[in-house]
């Protein structure tokens, strides 16, 4: 017999160890499988089943798809040491007026338009981009956890205040959950070990059931002071 097993895919510079943590803890005995895919993959590798769920970012194609908002992560504008940028604590889009701004193929924001002047081609991948940043070549905005993953000792990041945000979700495939992909979903949603989709109400329903048990251990009690009170005069 097969041991059950739960795959989780999830996209570059989502972590997922928190969750990891939580259910090794709860079903020691169900592996939890993490499954890396680049982010314009995720959608259809959970779609067609190569996943049980990812942790992905939006925008992506929510066909036959669930989501759940998980968090919302900081823009930040990557550059080298030495670039004017670095002097701010922050930067706005139009400080990059000036600046050639890297767009690679898996970027996820969703910009109205893109702060700067355009580089003759987009990078394949953020990685890509990252190298021609380092190589001086331009700027590039991303969510943070992506530069920090492709975080170098030449360059480094300011936030930038007016930047579209990257918005990581939960995703996994329409229809009945089975019991796994509800433990998963607890976990993320911050349920406790006994706690349920349910529990909310549970308060009520015991202060009702205890008013009742009062009310019938009175009932039951024989009356006590019948016959004894003194005349009134």
């Amino acid at each position: 017999m097969t041991a059950p097993s739960f795959r989780l895919a999830y996209v570059p510079g989502v972590t997922p160890t928190k969750w990891v943590r939580i259910w090794n803890e709860r079903l020691p005995r169900v592996a939890l499988e993490l499954i890396g895919v680049p982010a314009a993959e995720a959608a259809g590798l959970i779609r067609d089943g190569g996943a049980d769920a990812g942790l992905v970012r939006l925008p992506i194609d929510r066909t036959g798809l669930n989501a759940i908002p998980l968090y919302t992560e900081t823009t930040v504008v990557v550059a080298p040491l030495d670039h004017l940028v670095t002097a701010a604590e922050e930067v706005t889009a139009a400080d990059l007026a000036d600046d050639v701004v890297l767009r690679p193929l898996d970027d996820t924001l969703e910009w109205d338009e893109l702060p700067g002047e355009p580089f003759a081609e987009r990078p394949e991948t953020t990685a890509q981009a990252i190298e021609l940043v380092a190589a001086g070549v331009g700027l590039l905005v991303v969510p943070q956890s992506l530069a920090r993953l492709h975080h170098r000792k030449d360059l480094t990041y300011r936030p930038i205040t007016d930047a579209p945000e990257s918005r990581v979700v939960l995703s996994w495939p329409e229809g009945e959950n089975s019991d796994l992909m509800e433990q998963f979903i607890g976990i993320v949603r911050g349920r406790t070990v006994n706690s349920s989709r349910e529990r909310p109400a549970e308060p009520a329903r015991k202060k009702t059931e205890k008013a009742k048990a009062e009310a019938k251990k009175r009932a039951a009690q024989p009356a006590r002071g019948k016959g004894r009170g003194k005349p009134r005069r």
